[in-house]
């Protein structure tokens, strides 16, 4: 056979030459000295040849010269033992342009036989931009902070990058080619090869042992606590896993201490019930006693030989225990926000507003007061708190009124998914370089002749709205009023006690 060009053929191999002709790939026909005898339009854009510059010539024109020396031999083997194969199994081929450039190929083997002759003809692709895809994703690889390890549906490690050398404790020449068993706990290590097998019948992306501990077995055999996300690919009809995989030992000693703390804030708040018990029964009695016999020797002796300075010990005893009295039950009423709270449900928070109002109205009267409101709307909540949180603050604006008649108005936004209230008056207000105070327990901004109470309603509001999941704060400008916003989830996110 010469080019296209050459004498008459029999049907059969006319035929033969525009199949190959056609072909989308490179096609070359080599004869049993290796001469080329048949070439397509695609050989001559792959190798940069016309074709009149390949017919007859030796194959090894189109071999790179590292390589060349040894294609004869190959080339006699495949003939001796002639079957249809790829060439090359295992390692990288690569083709030498006219220009003196190498491209990478792969190479296709087929046995031919036509006048008697035996020949090869050989389907050569370029792979130079699976090439470049692979280095990409090589490089993508090593540069990931996690590590980064791919296993072939074998089980054979094919790529690991420098953070799996480091999590292991390998070089990634020892991991190359061995079962990723070796990297899997004797203990759950009989099970894997069946999970592996699971995931290539299903692949998809997804994390690894949803729901359970995984660990790593590093060389020296100790254990790591991993994080390890899988992801299928294909490339080249073959199917692969690339799992990312995550050393999580400190995130572990954070959740233990997190644990830890968890249970000291629950040993915490059994304390603080056992204390708030005792201040609502072993407290508030000797208090009683000292009250009730303040009052009694008050009412016995008054105007009588005491002199002046005694009945004002007396009036200042009775006032003592009385606020020791109310402090107490503040604190009982700050405690039980959790310990006391109740379960949530529907709570319509226009009617949570009339209930607080209603509970107010006295003082309301009393200060010529204006309460407004927009329309608010229905979530989950405990509408006993909300009540109590609605009555504080408002019933704070009423208390910090200025000269003015008090004026409160009551408004909610849609933030996501949190409802924003806001809750305003004119009042006095105050300077915002004490708002941290404001929400502290028993702290106070005025004296206690100037307004009454003991600096703990704001702090029962904030234990509330964290309660329900949201946030409390206040902005405030002296003699101009105060706005207080709180939020609280559309949906309930949090459990209640």
């Amino acid at each position: 056979m010469e080019g296209l060009e050459s004498a008459p053929l029999s049907l059969g191999e006319a035929q033969l030459r525009l199949v190959i002709d056609a072909a989308p790939s490179g096609m070359i026909m080599v004869n049993h000295a290796g001469q080329i005898v048949l070439v397509n339009s695609q050989i001559e854009q792959l190798f940069g040849y016309e074709r009149t510059e390949l017919i007859g010539k030796s194959i090894e024109v189109l071999v790179p010269r590292h390589a060349r020396d040894k294609h004869p031999d190959y080339r006699s083997k495949y003939f001796a033992d002639p079957k249809t194969r790829a060439m090359g199994i295992g390692r990288d081929l690569y083709g030498l342009r006219k220009d003196g450039t190498e491209i990478p190929v792969e190479i296709g083997l087929n046995p031919l036989m036509t006048g008697g002759d035996r020949f090869v003809l050989a389907s050569v692709v370029d792979i130079t931009e699976r090439k470049r895809a692979e280095e990409r994703l090589r490089i993508t690889i090593e540069a990931a902070p996690s590590g980064m390890i791919m296993v072939d549906q074998d089980g054979k490690i094919v790529l690991v990058n420098t953070q799996v050398e480091r999590l292991f404790g390998y070089s990634r020449e020892e991991l190359l080619g061995q079962s990723i068993e070796m990297l899997v706990p004797a203990n759950v290590r009989e099970k894997h090869p069946e999970h592996r097998a699971s995931f290539f019948k299903n692949p998809h992306a997804r994390a690894m042992g949803v729901g359970r501990d995984l660990f790593g077995l590093r060389k020296d055999g100790t254990e790591l606590p991993v994080e390890i996300g899988l992801n299928p690919l294909e490339a080249q009809g073959e199917r692969f896993v690339l799992a990312s995989i995550v050393d999580i030992t400190e995130r572990k000693k954070a959740e233990a201490l997190l644990q830890e703390k968890l249970l000291e804030l629950q040993r915490s708040n059994e304390e603080l019930q056992q204390f708030a018990y005792v201040c609502s029964h072993d407290l508030q009695e000797p208090l009683r006693v000292i009250s009730n016999y303040t009052q009694l020797l008050a009412k016995r002796y008054m105007g009588k030989t005491l002199d002046d300075d005694a009945h004002e010990f007396i009036d200042f005893t009775l006032d003592a225990t009385k606020r020791m009295h109310q402090l107490i039950n503040d604190l009982l009423l700050y405690s039980r926000v959790e310990t006391r709270g109740k379960g949530f449900v529907d709570v319509d928070m226009n009617e949570i507003l009339q209930i607080a109002e209603s509970n107010l109205v006295l003082v309301i009267e009393e200060t010529n007061a204006e309460i407004s409101a927009e329309p608010l709307p229905t979530l989950k909540g405990d509408n006993s708190q909300l009540v109590q949180l609605f009555q504080n603050l408002i019933g704070n604006a009423l208390k910090f009124r200025s000269e003015d008649a008090p004026k409160v108005s009551v408004s909610v936004t849609s933030h996501g998914d949190m409802w924003q209230f806001v809750v305003s008056d004119n009042g006095i207000g105050f300077d915002m370089k004490y708002v941290d105070r404001i929400f502290v327990i028993f702290q106070r901004l005025h004296l206690r002749e100037t307004y009454e109470g003991s600096g703990i309603g704001l702090a029962v509001c904030k234990k509330i709205v964290e309660r329900h999941g949201g946030r409390l704060w206040a902005e405030s400008v002296p003699n101009k009023g105060t706005s207080f916003y709180f939020t609280i989830p559309k949906h309930a996110t949090k459990v209640s006690l």
